[in-house]
């Protein structure tokens, strides 16, 4: 739980690499915090005595900023702005990460931001925001099909968000009334806090014809489980929370519905892309989830508030502006 602004080694930029410095990082609340905890030993492995935590490390996967010097190979050129998922460095226990003033990275791991639509720092979560999309757009939809979301936080407000787009109406589950309203719903969809009402008797009173989507956003199979009878035959289930070392679910269960089960996980190209055309066209919001902005030299202040105000804060900004090499 100890989250430090210090200097790091990064290597020069290779043939195919780009040297970017950022402008903007994206905290990720719940995988960062996770391995700030010490609870993961990588990317979907719960930490252990034979695999423990990585420490020192240099969390994240997400930043914009502007390329200072392109590899010949890299397809970049110098000025041009950019996002970057994870950048390498060196002497952590880990090689790579994400919250770096200026580092190398692979152009694979590099998308150039449009001129025009949002700022540019609405694109500093797009792995992230990938996340959510990858949540709402793999499930088959029809036009009005009920979808419920577990988790307000913000991978759940972009699979919400994506979900709409696809043609679904939404039902919201949630524990935070601030997080809650950032939910642009229409019409026809709903925001339940579960701590004043209970979650199945809102599904039922919501959409009686049945789910067609359920998607978990915070690891709670307990939760899906509770749910599973509200899902309608050749229903859809999404997880996309992190389950720790509690990730079993009742294949039989399963059948009662011939439910199918999707498991996204981590970043692809096609999905970036995909991800960084819906902030472009804005019907992927980012913004109006940022709760907190604050100098990249306050990153403990940052996790502070992540940790002990959690009712409040969603999305945190990192600005490295001010900092200088």
């Amino acid at each position: 739980r100890k989250a430090v602004f210090e200097r790091v080694e990064v290597p020069p930029p290779g043939d195919e690499e780009v040297l970017v410095r950022t402008t903007w990082s994206w905290i990720s609340n719940g995988t960062e915090g996770s391995f700030l905890r010490g609870e993961r030993a990588n990317g979907e492995t719960p930490a252990s005595t034979e695999q423990p935590a990585p420490f020192p490390i240099v969390p994240g996967y997400q930043r914009v900023g502007e390329v200072v010097a392109a590899g010949r190979e890299s397809g970049f050129e110098p000025g041009q702005r950019v996002f970057v998922t994870i950048s390498r460095c060196e002497g952590m226990a880990v090689p790579f990460g994400g919250h770096l003033h200026v580092a190398p990275a692979h152009a694979s791991q590099v998308r150039r931001l449009p001129s025009g639509g949002p700022a540019e720092e609405a694109y500093a979560g797009l792995v992230l925001t990938q996340v959510g999309y990858n949540c709402g757009s793999r499930p088959e939809l029809s036009p009005g099909d009920a979808a419920l979301v577990i988790g307000d936080g913000m991978v759940g407000q972009w699979a919400a968000q994506t979900l709409r787009h696809c043609g679904a109406r939404v039902l919201l589950l949630g524990r935070h009334d601030e997080r809650l309203a950032r939910f642009d719903r229409g019409a026809n969809d709903r925001v339940v806090n579960t701590k004043r009402e209970d979650a199945g008797h809102a599904t039922a009173e919501w959409a009686p014809e049945g789910l067609q989507v359920l998607v978990d956003t915070v690891g709670s199979n307990e939760t899906v489980e509770a749910l599973f009878m509200h899902l309608r035959h050749y229903g859809q289930i999404v997880s996309a929370g992190y389950l720790h070392d509690r990730g079993k679910l009742d294949v039989q269960l399963l059948r009662f519905r011939e439910a199918a089960l999707y498991a996204p996980s981590g970043w692809a190209a096609d999905r970036l892309d995909a991800t960084l055309a819906g902030v472009r066209e804005g019907w992927l919001q980012t913004l109006p989830l940022v709760t907190d902005r604050l100098p990249a030299t306050e990153v403990a202040e940052a996790w502070r508030r992540i940790f002990d105000e959690r009712d409040r804060t969603l999305g945190v900004l990192l600005d490295w502006r001010e900092v200088t090499a």
